[in-house]
């Protein structure tokens, strides 16, 4: 097998099959998940749900990964971003990495059911199949909407750990997602923005590409303010303090401010520091929520 150059590609090592799993995705994901596991109790998380169950999460979500990686292995030959991915080099076949993400998801159903519960292997299952299949099977090439519909599949993690502790759904997760779900838009879209000509070349309708610049920045500063408003309502229904509360509001502010950057065009990099803050944002915000709920149990 060769590549697009020509050339014989290596052997496969394990650092390929790892590239698979998208692991700094699935590092962000894990936090998310830890972090809905942490908050569902007062009490401390059993050792083997937080070990054993993230875990399971973290595989089922490099399964899901993989399967990614095979789907768009001709679109990634074509994106200077994506173009050294394994299957896109030819180092791993679409068969070895079917092969893999199928041994990751059932090795990651079956430490859930075992150590958490099944309503939590159902999610996640289901969170995978949404990824895999709904988004990057059909609605990436569909809908220049195919982040906001997929987007759901991706913040599922901290549904998933607060099931994985509690095995039953309240109204909490669901709002711990619907963070990560106003979230996505802006933080893909910013990078639709810097990648635009690769995704356009790929023929994948992003939003950049089908409706334009302007159109997308407006959209970035809308479902920014969304974001705003909604990471602010677990304050509103006494699921944190005023800690929380804080780091929400300075966050927020500081990610409007780049998507107002962004809007006004004065930066010539505004896109992709928009998307680099999005996940500094992200990751900061659900630790001020693990930061403030054991500052308030310990007051």
């Amino acid at each position: 097998m060769t590549t697009l150059l020509g050339e014989r590609p290596r052997q496969a090592l394990w650092r390929d099959y790892l590239e698979l799993t998208k692991p700094k995705v699935v590092v962000l994901m894990l936090i998310t998940s830890l972090v809905g596991m942490f908050l569902a109790t007062r009490a401390g998380v059993p050792w083997t749900v937080l070990v054993f169950g993230n875990l399971g999460i973290g595989l089922c979500a490099g399964g899901a990964a993989a399967v990614n990686h095979v789907v768009d292995r001709r679109i990634d030959a074509l994106m200077a971003r994506t173009q050294q991915r394994p299957l896109a080099q030819g180092r791993v076949s679409a068969a070895s990495a079917l092969a893999f993400a199928l041994l990751l998801a059932v090795c990651g159903l079956a430490l859930l059911l075992v150590f958490t519960n099944a309503l939590a292997a159902w999610l996640t299952l289901a969170s995978l199949l949404g990824y895999a299949v709904i988004y990057t099977g059909f609605l990436k090439r569909a809908t220049p909407q195919n982040i906001v519909i997929g987007g759901l599949a991706g913040a599922a993690p901290p549904l998933l750990g607060w099931v994985a502790v509690t095995g039953h759904i309240s109204a909490e997760p669901l709002l711990l997602v619907l963070i990560i779900f106003a979230w996505t838009p802006p933080h893909f879209w910013a990078l639709a923005i810097h990648r635009k000509a690769e995704y356009a070349k790929a023929d994948i309708p992003m939003l950049p590409v089908t409706h334009g610049e302007h159109y997308t920045k407006v959209h970035i500063l809308l479902y920014t303010c969304m974001l705003l408003a909604v990471s602010l309502l677990p304050f509103v229904i006494h699921m944190s303090g005023v800690l929380y509360l804080a780091c929400a509001l300075g966050l927020g502010a500081r990610f409007l401010h780049w998507a107002w950057v962004l809007y006004r065009g004065t930066l010539p990099h505004a896109a992709i520091n928009t998307f680099k803050y999005s996940i500094c944002y992200l990751f900061a915000l659900f630790i001020a929520l693990l930061v403030d709920h054991y500052l308030v149990l310990n007051l």
